[in-house]
């Protein structure tokens, strides 16, 4: 089947960059009931277009897991650049309760920002709204962001900062899954 992606196609410029939020993927595919494949995914967003780079930003146990360890390669392979932060755990003093954190979202901003040369188009796949002013400066400097995430784990901050260039998931199931 051949893909149709109407956020990319008939742009005289269209060197695209991919920007996975890993964490923020997985819970969205969990809320989708299916999970994507990375390598689709890639292809469906530069289809017809030059790839700049494309992200992948995932959390690590320490020690490192095989099967995250397989996965990583596996992106590798599939052509992302994996960035990884191993998980910190924090104990509340209060509730006693265990948190774990791996907060990528820095390094996924820095990237946007220091590869900006390299896209025209910024593919974000998140919901996190804390990439709302990234969006923002990004789109101000003429740069096209979309982002790919859920209805339901969508930020309505950054659903607002994208507009019309939002993408649901759901919706590219059959070119991804």
């Amino acid at each position: 089947m051949e893909i149709q992606n109407p956020f990319v196609n008939g742009h005289e410029r269209n060197r695209i960059s991919l920007f996975v939020d890993g964490e923020n993927a997985y819970y969205a595919q969990r809320s989708l009931g299916w999970f994507f494949d990375p390598r689709k995914l890639l292809d469906y967003f530069t289809h017809g277009s030059t790839i700049g780079d494309a992200f992948w930003y995932a959390s690590q146990k320490m020690p490192p897991d095989a099967r995250e360890q397989r996965f990583y390669g596996y992106l590798n392979h599939a052509g992302y650049t994996v960035r990884v932060k191993s998980i910190k755990y924090f104990r509340d003093e209060a509730s006693g309760e265990l948190t774990r954190k791996a907060n990528l979202d820095l390094e996924l901003a820095i990237d946007l920002f220091t590869t900006s040369s390299q896209y025209d188009t910024a593919v974000l796949v998140t919901g996190d709204g804390d990439f709302e002013r990234a969006v923002e400066l990004l789109r101000s400097y003429g740069k096209r962001v979309i982002v790919a995430s859920t209805q339901d784990t969508v930020a309505r901050e950054l659903r607002n900062a994208v507009g019309k260039h939002f993408l649901d998931l759901a919706t590219i199931r059959q070119h991804i899954e």
